[in-house]
């Protein structure tokens, strides 16, 4: 445990970082590539949607990781707030505009999804509107940081805002159960027996796993900017300038 703790210092979290970004980036390649293959060519026609159901391996994938950023983000914003942990508000910032790609992704594609299967590109439904306030939530925490100069009340403050919003993410998961929505049940559930043929399943987890590895890329690429503008001051980083 105190070897864990070692890495919230941020010149050890710098070099750990480097050291996992090419495996990050050489996973999402090749795992990317193996489910889109999966998904694209060897998976069979869905005797319901036809070939539209192809865009769920990107669209859940995507919706999946909206909800598990921004949890993830709010649990580093807090930790740094509560803790006074460096590292903690470094990490709810990189966080932020990928949960935000995804959430974006989530909405961009479940619209094209949506137009041929429902006939309509949007509709007030509960799933997609709790979404649309998951977007809203992740601009807001950045725009609020990004706001104030100060790291330590600007940490705060989007903590304060990334724990509040914290509400939403069980609503967007549960809006299926709790209201009559259009938006169709979870594609894999934890208690039942998968829906879809093998082939889907597989291209589906692999998706879903080079879009994990995509995010822990730009996430730790990304909190290594924070650190060097945090860190600008100290020794190490002039080091790496020379």
């Amino acid at each position: 445990m105190s070897r864990f703790y070692t890495f919230a210092a941020p010149v050890r979290f710098y070099a750990l970082s480097e050291r996992a970004m090419p495996w990050l980036w050489v996973a999402t390649l090749l795992l990317g590539a193996a489910g889109l293959y999966l998904g694209l060519v060897v998976a069979p026609t869905d005797a319901t949607q036809g070939e539209v159901y192809r865009i769920l391996f990107l669209h859940v994938p995507a919706a999946w990781l909206s909800m598990l950023l921004y949890l993830a983000m709010a649990f580093w914003a807090v930790v740094g707030w509560a803790f006074k942990a460096r590292m903690g508000g470094v990490l709810a910032r990189a966080i932020a505009p990928t949960g935000a790609l995804f959430t974006l992704l989530a909405l961009v594609t479940g619209s094209l999804w949506g137009q041929p299967t429902w006939g309509t590109w949007w509709v007030w439904d509960a799933r997609l509107t709790s979404e649309l306030i998951l977007l809203f939530l992740y601009l807001g925490f950045m725009g609020l940081v990004n706001a104030i100069d100060e790291p330590a009340r600007a940490d705060a403050a989007g903590a304060l805002l990334a724990l509040v919003g914290a509400v939403n993410v069980p609503v967007i998961y549960f809006s299926v159960r709790w209201w009559n929505t259009l938006h169709q049940g979870a594609s894999i559930s934890m208690t039942a027996a998968p829906r879809m043929a093998e082939q889907m399943l597989q291209a589906l987890l692999l998706c879903t796993l080079a879009l994990w590895a995509y995010a822990f890329a730009v996430v730790l690429r990304r909190a290594q900017a924070g650190i060097l503008a945090r860190e600008a001051g100290m020794a190490w980083v002039k080091e790496l300038s020379q």
